[in-house]
């Protein structure tokens, strides 16, 4: 089975590369500079030339407040990179895999987590974005392909919010971390072992895929700082004060309680896999 691989330099593109070169799977990883998914006849050129099975799209603009402003960048990638892709591996019957996001939704339902079956209402363009591009996968009508949602990722590199603060804890003598705005810390190491599982059954369609349980930002710091072994104040305050450009849910945790069932797996507790890997990094 050949893998190709979009999105190479990304967290999540980085995990996936080293889960299957310990398993010596075949692949391909293109970075962005290799490969703008946008750009459907260098696309075409790459299924024609490499005929993948499975295609895993890691590619992603990630910049929530940048694409308010950027909002055609945010598209370009999240939408109808996402239309080329899926519009291809139906040509040449790939499986294909997409990632998505909490934030389609608005963070307003109080009775439990999200599941696949609560109506997504995106607050900002990065959201859309996403959506869109999940749209146009259902078009597609493709024979096998997944598309799984995920929330605050973190993995290898510095797009995360574990990177952050340490950033943050280097230049001030204390942190302000929002307590009300809430989600699942989710680990790429969890993605990438969910997704590879997935794929093995065959599974399709929408999944929301994160680590079990759900915290704050502000507990999700004051984990890392305690399993970092950092004595820092954290002072805990309203996301509303730091008026970013983009809106967030406040309350966007998902249930994983789908994909576990089918696939018959418990998935870790978010704080459980946050002590493993950051012990395993210690």
């Amino acid at each position: 089975m050949k893998y190709l691989i979009f999105g190479k330099n990304g967290q999540l593109g980085e995990e996936f590369q080293k889960a299957l070169s310990n398993k010596n799977m075949k692949f391909l990883a293109l970075s962005h500079k290799e490969c703008d998914i946008s750009d459907l006849k260098k696309l075409r050129e790459i299924f024609e030339s490499y005929k993948p099975d499975v295609v895993i799209n890691c590619a992603a603009y990630n910049y929530v407040d940048k694409a308010e402003t950027d909002f055609w960048d945010s598209y370009k990638t999240n939408a109808l990179g996402v239309r080329n892709l899926s519009y291809l591996s139906k040509i040449y019957n790939c499986y294909f895999i997409t990632y998505s996001t909490d934030y389609v939704f608005d963070g307003t339902k109080e009775e439990g987590l999200y599941t696949e079956g609560d109506t997504p209402n995106p607050l900002n363009e990065y959201g859309k974005s996403k959506l869109t591009g999940e749209k146009w996968v259902f078009e597609e009508d493709l024979n096998k392909y997944l598309i799984l949602r995920t929330s605050w990722v973190y993995g290898e590199g510095k797009q995360n919010f574990i990177y952050k603060v340490l950033q943050w804890v280097e230049r001030n003598s204390y942190l302000k971390i929002a307590y009300d705005e809430i989600s699942v810390p989710t680990s790429t190491r969890t993605i990438v072992e969910v997704t590879l599982k997935a794929i093995k059954q065959e599974l399709s369609g929408l999944y929301h895929l994160t680590n079990s349980g759900y915290a704050s930002r502000y507990e999700w710091a004051k984990k890392i700082l305690e399993l970092k072994g950092i004595k820092k104040f954290i002072y805990p305050v309203s996301k509303d004060i730091f008026d970013l450009p983009a809106k967030r849910p406040k309350f966007s945790a998902m249930d994983n309680g789908k994909i576990s069932s089918e696939l018959g797996i418990e998935i870790l507790r978010w704080d459980e896999e946050l002590e493993a890997l950051l012990k395993y990094k210690n």
